[in-house]
């Protein structure tokens, strides 16, 4: 009985009971909030998940993107710098510091090309700058020196020298503009002129250049400077002038054609360049069917530098051609009384005779004697051919051809 009541004590009996007042609803409100279980975030609940070496690494990952991300913003804020100059020797270089320095300017200096670097913003400005204080200063070896005083008292010789020597600044400074060309240094070898003198020696010109780094200058532009040269100086032959680089090699050379394969080096290159050229031709055969990582092709070539000149002259005698003809006949008749100038010569002569006497006794007498000569000439000219045959140099004489494909499928 006792377990029926407790039981039946918390079921309301009434329907009055069973409603709440809304002063009652709000006192069990903060009860119920109590009871429940609060919600958690999910991404604390995943962190609480995880582990601490996977906490730390997380930790890690975002403490270096946030480094990364600071770097970017900071190099994105930093000014671009450029050269304010180039091609400048050490001593111009440290003038043009030391006025930027005067100038209190941000400038660099990059260590690989010795250049000197300003923000990009600044360079025109510096540059206007430095020109008012007269900064790099300009070679003055051209004929600008012919401008300043010599002072009283020059010689013939000196002015003819600083003369030669402006001409040899110009000639460099116009070789300079060339594409390619970073320096150049001209000598002229002119020789004193002289009335006195019959037979002149010609003037000769030497041309030192400094090429840009992986350049090449062509045989082009090379005869473009000796011509340049010999055009500039009176009486200069182009033969007379020589044309070398910074390391020592002979640019032009007159005793050789640019066609001469005598030299090991000529021939070694020759014989590279078509080797390569049927290399390629066989690549662009073969590539397109097996592909470019499926084929291995050299080629070897055997050339034939021998330089051959043959001269022939053939006559034909089975076709003779009469050229000139020449006939001459030549008589002469000997009289009676011959014979060396002398004494008996010198005798006077016999009684004259009747004109019937000397008639009568012409019948008897033998006529001197006469002499005929013929003479006959004839030139006959043969069928001849002269011919004169130089063999091309760089014959091939055999081709060695090896190629690999892969083949597996």
């Amino acid at each position: 009985m006792e377990l029926a009541q407790t039981g039946d004590s918390n079921v309301p009996d009434s329907p009055q009971e069973q409603a709440l007042t809304p002063a009652e609803g709000r006192d069990l409100a903060p009860a119920d909030a109590e009871a429940a279980p609060a919600e958690v975030n999910p991404v604390i609940r995943t962190w609480r998940e995880l582990s601490w070496g996977r906490r730390i690494g997380l930790l890690s990952v975002l403490a270096l993107v946030f480094a990364l991300g600071v770097a970017v913003l900071l190099w994105a804020r930093q000014p671009e710098y450029k050269p304010l100059y180039l091609d400048l020797d050490e001593t111009q270089a440290g003038e043009i510091l030391e006025a930027l320095d005067r100038l209190q300017a941000d400038y660099r200096i990059d260590r690989r090309r010795g250049t000197i670097l300003v923000p990009a913003g600044e360079v025109h400005e510096l540059r206007l700058r430095l020109a008012a204080q007269g900064l790099p200063h300009r070679d003055e070896g051209g004929f600008e020196i012919l401008e300043k005083d010599p002072g009283f008292g020059v010689s013939r010789a000196l002015e003819r020298a600083r003369f030669q020597h402006a001409l040899e600044s110009e000639i460099a400074r116009s070789i300079m503009t060339l594409d390619g060309v970073k320096a150049a240094r001209v000598h002229l070898a002119l020789p004193k002129e002289s009335v006195f003198v019959r037979q002149r020696k010609p003037p000769s010109a030497s041309v030192l250049l400094e090429l840009a780094p992986h350049h090449d200058i062509g045989p082009e532009q090379i005869k473009a400077i000796v011509h340049l040269v010999s055009s500039s100086v009176p009486r200069l032959a182009p033969q007379r002038v020589t044309v070398v680089d910074q390391y020592g090699h002979l640019l032009n050379s007159p005793e050789k054609k640019k066609d001469d394969l005598s030299l090991p080096e000529k021939q070694f290159e020759y014989k590279k360049k078509v080797e390569d050229h049927l290399l390629e031709r066989l690549e662009t055969l073969l590539i397109p069917l097996v592909g470019r990582d499926a084929v291995r092709a050299q080629v070897s070539a055997d050339i034939d530098f021998t330089a051959v000149e043959r001269t022939e002259e053939l006559f034909n005698p089975d076709l003779p051609a009469l050229r000139s003809e020449q006939r001459e006949r030549k008589s002469e008749r000997y009289e009676a009384v011959q014979g060396v100038p002398g004494a008996l010569t010198n005798q006077p002569p016999a009684a004259g005779t009747s004109p019937e006497v000397a008639k009568g006794s012409g019948q008897g007498e033998e006529k001197p004697p006469l002499e005929v000569e013929n003479k006959l000439v004839r030139n006959y000219e043969l069928d001849r051919t002269v011919s004169h045959v130089q063999q091309a140099v760089g014959e091939i004489r055999r081709l060695t051809v090896a190629v690999a494909v892969d083949n597996i499928p």
